[in-house]
């Protein structure tokens, strides 16, 4: 059960309102975003919900049967959308593409790409400074640094970015010049960071575990949630399977279930997803179909010299016509759905 809480409710109603939660036998969490103050009541007993409901201070009343009660769309008459200011929006018909290449490598390879972003009217830049790879020896990012000069070249095109945080102690230095904080899929379930970043007022992208469940993806939504923030974007971006005829299975049946399940926008990365460049664009356009909200992928100005994974990276002029294309694909899913 959801209870939101009137704004400024009065101390008296609110110890009304527990001593109830108490006497029908119901544990409660008390949560307070940037948005609204709830309490998540967890118990099995029946009762009259007007005993609840009635009482001063409750503003709204919600029953919700999913483990994960914050991020069901059981309780939200509308799906929830991100908004990242200057106009730039995801969700509830606000389509994005995120693009940019895997890992930030430089100066001249920043402004390249916020070039390329600015001509062809794309809001916002992925790009890694932190790295998580395989290999201990493999390429691990330019780190602050790299984030710093990443940051004043976005910032004079009105570019917002979005970028991975792999530990709690980035977050603070990472805060000023990040308008997404990505979790990668090796940090699905990292709840000491899900929690920490619960506590910011940064949107935060999640991607799905390499071998996640839907289910796995939504509880660690509702660790960001229930420590505070509102502002949460799902990625589906291929998990791991037995075929080994390319990188991740990219689960596309994902993004209606996770839409039917949660009021959180959904993101596919068609890049980590099969990881072959030349079949990226039809699996960003079937994720378009799908019900996406957004697309992020990887793009880089010479992908065969990319630092890291540029097997799955599309050239400039190959990103330019799936931009294309993606907005042709969105117009007409639009037009077919409306």
């Amino acid at each position: 059960m959801i209870i939101q809480l009137e704004k400024n409710i009065r101390t008296d109603h609110y110890q009304a309102l527990i001593q109830q939660l108490e006497k029908i036998g119901y544990q409660y969490t008390a949560v307070q975003t940037q948005v609204q103050n709830y309490l998540v009541a967890i118990g099995n007993a029946s009762f009259d919900i007007r005993s609840i409901g009635s009482l001063q201070g409750v503003k709204d009343l919600h029953r919700v049967s999913d483990d994960y009660k914050l991020v069901s769309s059981k309780w939200k008459v509308q799906a929830s959308q991100i908004d990242l200011g200057e106009g730039i929006k995801i969700g509830r018909g606000q389509f994005q593409i995120m693009a940019g290449p895997c890992s930030i490598e430089g100066e001249k390879q920043i402004f390249e790409t916020v070039q390329h972003l600015v001509k062809n009217n794309v809001k916002v830049m992925r790009g890694g400074v932190y790295k998580p790879r395989s290999s201990p020896y493999s390429f691990r990012g330019l780190g602050i640094d790299g984030l710093k000069s990443f940051y004043k070249a976005c910032k004079s095109e009105g570019i917002k970015i979005i970028t991975e945080v792999m530990q709690m102690d980035q977050i603070e230095p990472m805060y000023e010049y990040v308008d997404i904080f990505q979790v990668g899929a090796r940090n699905a379930q990292n709840f000491n960071l899900l929690d920490a970043l619960g506590a910011v007022d940064k949107p935060v992208m999640l991607k799905r575990g390499i071998s996640g469940t839907i289910n796995e993806l939504l509880q660690a939504a509702e660790y960001v949630f229930s420590s505070g923030n509102e502002k949460i974007l799902l990625c589906e971006r291929g998990i791991r399977s037995f075929e080994g005829s390319y990188r991740n299975t990219l689960d596309l049946n994902a993004v209606p279930i996770l839409k039917d399940k949660s009021h959180l926008p959904v993101i596919v990365d068609p890049s980590h997803g099969i990881g072959i460049r030349k079949h990226v664009e039809r699996m960003a356009l079937a994720a378009v179909l799908a019900g996406a909200d957004g697309l992020i992928v990887e793009v880089h100005q010479e992908p065969e010299k990319a630092f890291s994974d540029g097997q799955q990276t599309l050239s400039f002029q190959e990103a330019n016509e799936l931009y294309s294309h993606i907005n042709q694909t969105v117009a007409f899913r639009d037009k077919l759905y409306s």
